[in-house]
């Protein structure tokens, strides 16, 4: 199964919004294989967000990501990447459809409750940046059978 990388930012922390975000997730069939709170810092969002480093909103992002802790998954799941980037919507929340988690959750281009991978190499990238190995679990939940179908497994 492929993995993925999500950040619960601290807009969804400060909203109280973090067991109806993962909830979603695991309502889907998503399977939690890491998680955990940890508060970042300048040189991590730095190299998290390096193709933003020379935007004019920069500073602003930084301060958003730094305002709590967030918390960190890396979920499983058959073409999770693709199914978490439609969980969630559209960056800017107030052109996510209602539905998707930015839509339903958010108002802000900024404070967007969530980042979710864009890729198969940038989730594996950013697992790696933000997990050690020992931190992320492969085991099988027992409702497996019941979300694939024997040939998807």
């Amino acid at each position: 199964m492929e993995q993925t990388f999500v950040i619960l930012k601290p807009s969804t922390i400060q909203r109280g919004l973090i067991g109806e975000v993962i909830d979603r997730f695991q309502k889907k069939g998503l399977i939690v294989a890491g998680i955990k709170m940890m508060q970042l810092n300048e040189d991590i969002l730095r190299e998290h967000y390096a193709h933003l480093v020379d935007r004019p909103f920069f500073p602003s992002l930084v301060r958003s990501m730094m305002a709590t802790p967030v918390i960190v998954m890396c979920l499983r799941g058959k073409d999770v990447v693709t199914v978490v980037r439609s969980m969630t919507g559209a960056t800017n929340c107030r052109k996510a459809e209602p539905g998707t988690i930015r839509g339903d959750y958010g108002m802000s281009g900024q404070e967007n409750i969530v980042h979710a991978s864009d890729s198969d190499e940038n989730a594996e990238i950013e697992i790696k940046r933000f997990f050690k190995p020992e931190e992320i679990f492969d085991y099988t939940p027992l409702t497996l059978t019941a979300l694939y179908s024997p040939d998807e497994l």
